[in-house]
């Protein structure tokens, strides 16, 4: 970056984010401005097996990182030696993809002996939304995507408390099950939702709420139940609309999480809402929350479409609270796919 864009008393943060199937690399400024943003998508090279091959994901990963990291630099018009951190995702995440990041990472800081900073992956989800507007305490943060499904409070920048989780099947992961069994190209969820919006709600779904006072979330019975349904369509040969099976699958995983996440922040008497995670890009949910705090106090953050599957912004934009904190990593820092959330916070 020449002299005259590189602000003095700014933070530069480079990070690498390579948990699942995309390779990315980012340069965030001060935790809420992007300076280059680059993903590369393996989407293509899963197609053919209808979902993530941790194998594959990581030899692509090896093949990419290095191209990657030199386009971010390029595109911020940046040396690595104006860089004052090196951040990468250290979990959770398939643990072949982490380490070629976290290996990335580790290399680049010792070489350059800049600090060296581990994310946890849904923090930056979080996180993602600080790109967009800052945010109002306490907050409550919607997680919702292949791997997760959860409702955590944040009193505090860094500071993670988990009040809802999935007891069984994430949604993101219900929707890739029902996709594929609905006979739907890879990857399943957009084109459900896609779909979804074409359809109507004709076969009525279960919803599951669980105990009265509870905040978690179950989609497997759900996601047996379409899955039963066309089975047994299949089986009396019925033929039965697409659209409707995805518009009635829909409209019970948005309805559950939208009425539970209301719940949870007047419970909580939270100033805003955020919604993270690669289903966060889904229409539908992103109506239906719209419409449900329209009428509230409470602020709606919804991350653009960009932001809400996986990149490198949103783990350069969490490590920003880190780097403030002091956390540093050492060269021990290893990939982690079981990382815990509230654990990371507590650093």
């Amino acid at each position: 970056m020449g002299e005259t864009m590189r602000e003095e008393h700014s933070t530069y943060i480079l990070a690498i984010e390579t948990s699942c199937d995309e390779t990315a690399v980012a340069i965030i400024k001060d935790g809420t401005e992007v300076i280059a943003n680059v993903v590369a998508s393996q989407i293509k090279s899963h197609q053919r097996f209808g979902g993530v091959v941790p194998e594959v994901a990581s030899r692509h990963h090896v093949e990419q990182i290095t191209y990657v990291l030199e386009q971010a630099l390029t595109e911020a018009t940046m040396t690595i030696e104006e860089i004052d951190a090196i951040a990468v995702t250290e979990g959770p995440g398939l643990v072949g993809a982490l380490l070629v990041g976290v290996s990335a990472a580790k290399a680049l800081a010792f070489a350059h002996q800049k600090p060296l900073i581990g994310v946890h992956h849904i923090a930056g989800h979080i996180y993602a939304n600080r790109l967009q507007e800052e945010f109002s305490f306490p907050l409550l943060a919607l997680v919702v995507s292949g791997g997760h499904t959860e409702l955590i409070l944040m009193n505090e920048h860094g500071s993670f408390e988990v009040i809802g989780e999935t007891r069984d099947d994430a949604a993101g992961e219900a929707y890739d099950k029902v996709a594929r069994t609905m006979h739907l190209p890879y990857p399943g969820g957009p084109e459900v939702d896609r779909l979804a919006h074409l359809g109507q709600d004709t076969l009525q779904f279960p919803r599951v709420w669980l105990e009265e006072d509870s905040l978690d979330f179950s989609f497997s019975g759900l996601k047996s139940a379409v899955i039963n349904k066309l089975h047994n369509a299949d089986q009396q040969g019925l033929i039965l609309k697409k659209e409707d099976i995805a518009a009635s699958f829909q409209a019970s995983v948005v309805e559950v999480l939208t009425e539970k996440t209301y719940r949870a922040a007047n419970q909580n008497r939270v100033k805003q809402v955020i919604v993270a995670g690669g289903v966060a890009a889904n229409k539908g949910l992103r109506t239906a929350l719209a419409e449900r705090f329209d009428q509230t106090d409470i602020q709606l953050s919804i991350p653009p479409f960009a932001l809400c599957t996986d990149n490198a912004a949103m783990i350069g934009a969490a490590a920003m609270v880190a780097y403030q904190k002091g956390n540093r990593a050492d060269w021990a820092m290893n990939a982690n796919p079981g990382l815990d959330l509230e654990a990371y916070g507590r650093r």
